[in-house]
C-alpha cells in the first residue's frame, strides 16, 4: 500500500519511516515528485497543519498522502512555540537557532516550571477524500543546556525525567518507542489493521 509523506524534512521522513516499517505501508518520498510544492502551513492548529499537507500531496500525487504538524508545547510560555515551533527564531531558522531562542526565552525559570510536551498529528488523506488524523503527546522538561547528538529539532534540550535524558540522548529505537509521533503512528497503524482500508482505496 503506497502513501506519499508529505514532507521535505529528512529527520522527520527516517523516523516515520522506521516506525511505520512492517506495518504494510510503503511510504514514497515527496523528492520523487520534485515539482510538487507544499502550501504554507497557515493553519491556526497542528491538525489544521497536516490536513494542508496531506490534502495537497493526495491532490498532485494521486496518492494517498501522509502529513504530520508536531511542535513543542511549553507550559510557561503559553504552550509556544507550539505551531510556529519549526520557525520559532524566524523563517528559515536552524533547529540549533530555535532551540537557543527557547533556552535564552527560559533564563531563570526553574526546572518545576519548565514543563512541555511535544505534540503530533497525523492526517490521512485518502484518493477518495476520506480523511483521519491521530495525535500523540510526549512529556518532559526543557533543560537549561543541550545534550545529546541524535534526533533533530528541540530534541537536545527536552529531558525525559523517567529515563533522566533528553530525546537526543536516546536511541532511534528507543525515541521510536515512546515519541509523540510514535503515538499518534500507532493509532494509524492500529487503523489501517482494522477494517476501515477503504481509506486508502
Amino acid at each position: 500500500m503506497k502513501v506519499v509523506l508529505a514532507t521535505r524534512n529528512k529527520g522527520k521522513a527516517r523516523e516515520i519511516g522506521r516506525i511505520l516499517f512492517g506495518s504494510g505501508v510503503e511510504i514514497v518520498s515527496l523528492d520523487e515528485f520534485p515539482g510538487v510544492t507544499l502550501p504554507p502551513e497557515t493553519g491556526a492548529t497542528m491538525k489544521e497543519n497536516a490536513l494542508i499537507k496531506a490534502r495537497a500531496a493526495s491532490n498532485v500525487t494521486g496518492l494517498p498522502a501522509l502529513a504530520d504538524d508536531s511542535g513543542l508545547e511549553v507550559d510557561f510560555l503559553g504552550g509556544a512555540p507550539g505551531v510556529y515551533s519549526a520557525r520559532f527564531a524566524g523563517d528559515g531558522a536552524t533547529d540549533e537557532e530555535n532551540w537557543r531562542k527557547l533556552l535564552k526565552e527560559l533564563e531563570g525559570v526553574p526546572a518545576s516550571k519548565r514543563t512541555a510536551r511535544f505534540r503530533c498529528v497525523m492526517a490521512l488523506v485518502g484518493v477518495d477524500g476520506g480523511e483521519r488524523c491521530f495525535e500523540g503527546v510526549f512529556e518532559g522538561v526543557i533543560t537549561g543546556e543541550p545534550k545529546g547528538s541524535n534526533g533533530f529539532g528541540y530534541d537536545p534540550v527536552f529531558l525525559i525525567p523517567s529515563k533522566g535524558m533528553t530525546s537526543a540522548e536516546l536511541s532511534p529505537d528507543e525515541k521510536n518507542s515512546i515519541s509523540h509521533r510514535a503515538k499518534a503512528l500507532d493509532a494509524l497503524k492500529s487503523y489501517l489493521a482494522s477494517n476501515k482500508r477503504s481509506l486508502l482505496a
